[in-house]
């Protein structure tokens, strides 16, 4: 057997021992079902905390400095349901993104013993992460800061301190979409509150002073723009993605080589839970759950043997060379 390496674009720690499998320790016990995922990574974890304040911030001057001091209580009432609506909901996605695992492969599983049980045949491969020390289903790529590998990876996203993956899209694009929903409504209520302060006397239109609202209110619509740009492009990015069937990673791996797109219904059904309904707008309703890869499922076919140059038949380790840095090994099966 020889083990070689495959190109990937992220860099990682290089320590030969990771490579080889009796390194290995066998995987923990997987813990209950519905286990509280969280990753404990100090940037991520200050990004959300950045994320409530400002939707909160966002809730306090249009709740008190734009509503409650209206006279007109019809405006105030529908709009401050609608604002309070998509926030709870923009909220309730961005917890779900960030306490939901995103299809983290079983770590520590490429152990030597069950490399074996597999049975690989001449010209089968089982790709395995030197980092996590996992067989890596196909899709599935190493997330540097999770530490994992997550099927389906798409980018690790600061803001919700998790990964996007396969079991967590839903609420990814849940939270970009009323973000960019409550962004784009807090402008235009900004937009009359101006016209109307012009319009009336500035000390009826707020309980605060004339130079306070005003701060507030340009506070609030700098945000609400910046944050309805960004959502909106990471909204249309991953709903791309999703049609696609293609995710971020992918996308960059085969920058430059031509690559048919399928639209597939399947997918968008599958990242969304079913067929079309309200529920696929409900960050409390689960997506399809995919089915638990089977030991199958980890076997790939791999590259013909008349293309490898087999120098011997014993394993071993290939250091990559800076320009073909990589995070999997590859075993290699010989005739």
């Amino acid at each position: 057997m020889m083990l070689i390496p495959t190109h990937h674009f992220r860099d990682i720690e290089r320590k030969p021992e990771y490579l080889q499998p009796e390194k290995c320790t066998p995987p923990p016990y997987p813990g209950p079902v519905g286990t509280m995922w969280f990753i404990r990574d100090g940037c991520g974890i200050a990004c959300a905390i950045v994320t409530w304040f400002l939707v909160l911030y966002a809730e306090f001057v249009v709740l008190f400095v734009m509503l409650l001091p209206s006279r007109d209580y019809v405006y105030s009432i529908i709009n401050g349901v609608i604002f309070n609506v998509l926030a709870f909901l923009a909220l309730a996605s961005h917890c779900r993104a960030m306490l939901t695992d995103p299809g983290a492969v079983p770590k520590g599983n490429a152990t030597k013993e069950f490399i074996e049980s597999l049975q690989l045949k001449p010209g089968q491969v089982v790709y395995k992460c030197p980092k996590c020390c996992s067989i890596k289903p196909d899709r599935a790529h190493h997330c540097s800061v999770c530490k994992r590998c997550i099927r389906k990876m798409d980018h690790h996203c600061p803001w919700v301190n998790n990964c996007v993956g396969e079991n967590n899209q839903k609420y990814f694009v849940l939270f970009t979409m009323y973000i960019a929903l409550i962004s784009l409504h807090a402008l235009i209520m900004v937009g009359f509150h101006f016209l109307h302060c012009f319009e009336d006397d500035w000390t009826k239109c707020s309980s605060f002073s004339p130079p306070t609202t005003v701060i507030l209110l340009i506070l609030l619509c700098f945000e609400a723009l910046l944050f309805l740009i960004f959502t909106s492009v990471m909204f249309g990015t991953q709903v791309h993605s999703i049609c696609t069937d293609e995710t971020g990673i992918e996308r960059l791996k085969r920058k430059g080589q031509p690559r048919e797109h399928r639209r597939s219904w399947k997918a968008v059904k599958e990242t969304f839970g079913g067929d079309f309904s309200l529920n696929w707008f409900n960050p409390f309703s689960t997506p399809c759950q995919p089915e638990t890869p089977s030991d199958k499922d980890l076997v790939r076919q791999g590259p013909s043997l008349s293309d490898i140059d087999i120098t011997d038949t014993t394993t071993t380790t290939e250091e990559p060379s800076e320009e073909t840095k990589d995070e999997d090994s590859v075993e290699v099966i010989d005739e």
